[in-house]
């Protein structure tokens, strides 16, 4: 029986961060499963300024990489529907989460699979990408 890992998030503007992530979390299991935050959804949690790249762009960027074999696009703020209908071996989350704090993590830790951390890539996100490329634009 194959191990499905699940991991979740926004996944926008897909930098070294997300494959990093992404990569560890296929390194668990067998069958990689992205939960994605749709671009309402995102909006709702970043602002109306997000998502930078549609969840179509998302999407295909994600597929794009070799250790990723799923993508399910979730419309609430959080994917527990979908990891309920899913019902992941394992659950992984990036180093800035605690266990107890993970959305899922009571729901599969309850079936007897595992909730994992993986330690987030110094000084890489998407929000530190944007402010930067705000910075570097010289005034009109």
């Amino acid at each position: 029986m194959k191990k499905i890992v699940f991991t979740n998030g926004c996944f926008d503007m897909l930098h070294e961060g997300h494959k990093y992530l992404l990569k560890k979390s296929k390194g668990f299991g067998d069958v990689l499963i992205v939960g994605l935050n749709s671009d309402a959804s995102v909006r709702r949690l970043k602002g109306k300024a997000r998502p930078v790249e549609d969840q179509e762009t998302r999407v295909k960027k994600l597929l794009n990489l070799e250790f990723v074999d799923k993508v399910f696009i979730f419309h609430e703020n959080t994917p527990i529907n979908l990891i309920n209908s899913i019902k992941p071996d394992i659950i992984v989350k990036g180093g800035d989460y605690k266990t107890e704090d993970i959305i899922g993590s009571k729901e599969v830790l309850s079936r007897g699979g595992q909730v994992k951390t993986v330690p987030l890539v110094e000084g890489i996100s998407t929000t530190k990408i944007l402010a930067n490329s705000k910075d570097n634009i010289l005034p009109e």
